[in-house]
This record gives C-alpha cells, sequence and structure tokens, in this order.
C-alpha cells in the first residue's frame, strides 16, 4: 500500500512563500500523475495543480496560475510545490494525490492521498 507523506505547510504573512513536498512511501510511483489540492474550513476540496509522472507536463487552477509552480524530483520520487506571493484566501489544508488514469483535475480519479498539511496565510 502506497503513503503519500506531505511537509512544508506552516503559517506565513501575506505576499510570503512556502515550499511543499510530497513523497510516497511504500513502493515509487513511476508512471502515476501528481496532484495537489487544497480544503478551505466548510469548502470541497479543490485542485490546484498537477504534473506528469516526468516532470514535463503541469496545469494548474486559475487562481493560482502565476504565483505556484509543481515541481517533481523524480531521483527521489517527490513533488514539490512552490508557493509565492500568497494571500489569506490561500489558506487550506492542502493535500497531495497519485492517479494512474492520466492528467485529470477531479479529485474522485485519484487513487492514492496524502493526510494534508495546513496552510495559513494572515493578512
Amino acid at each position: 500500500q502506497v503513503q503519500l507523506i506531505e511537509s512544508g505547510g506552516g503559517s506565513v504573512q501575506a505576499g510570503g512563500s512556502l515550499k511543499l513536498s510530497c513523497a510516497p512511501s511504500g513502493r515509487t510511483l513511476g508512471g502515476y500523475w501528481m496532484a495537489w489540492f487544497r480544503q478551505a474550513p466548510g469548502m470541497e476540496r479543490e485542485f490546484v495543480a498537477v504534473i506528469d509522472w516526468s516532470g514535463d507536463r503541469t496545469d494548474y487552477a486559475n487562481s493560482v496560475k502565476g504565483r505556484f509552480t509543481i515541481s517533481r524530483e523524480s531521483a527521489k520520487h517527490t513533488v514539490h510545490l512552490q508557493m509565492n506571493d500568497l494571500n489569506p484566501e490561500d489558506t487550506a489544508v492542502y493535500f497531495c494525490a497519485a492517479t494512474a488514469r492520466g492528467k485529470t483535475m477531479l479529485r474522485y480519479e485519484y487513487d492514492y492521498w496524502g493526510q494534508g498539511t495546513q496552510v495559513t496565510v494572515s493578512s
């Protein structure tokens, strides 16, 4: 069974930056697309960014384009989410997820999930 382990969450002021990381344990995820989702209190979990198994193809939610960058460190089987110019609307629990179904922004098409890491942005 695969577990996804997130790290890097925390608290930051508006305009600041954070970098999240996600690493699988149990086995590697070659061939899987990896994504970040987030869930704010009282809201549904929403798509943030996705990357393919090679790290060559990415896509982002409109709300984070130009501010967030997803990347994949193949040697360590780790996915990162660099978040810049954060604002209070980015406050949420961020989840890492993996899918064997190819590129998708639909949370129910993801096979594996992490436990989430809290990101809090204060104004």
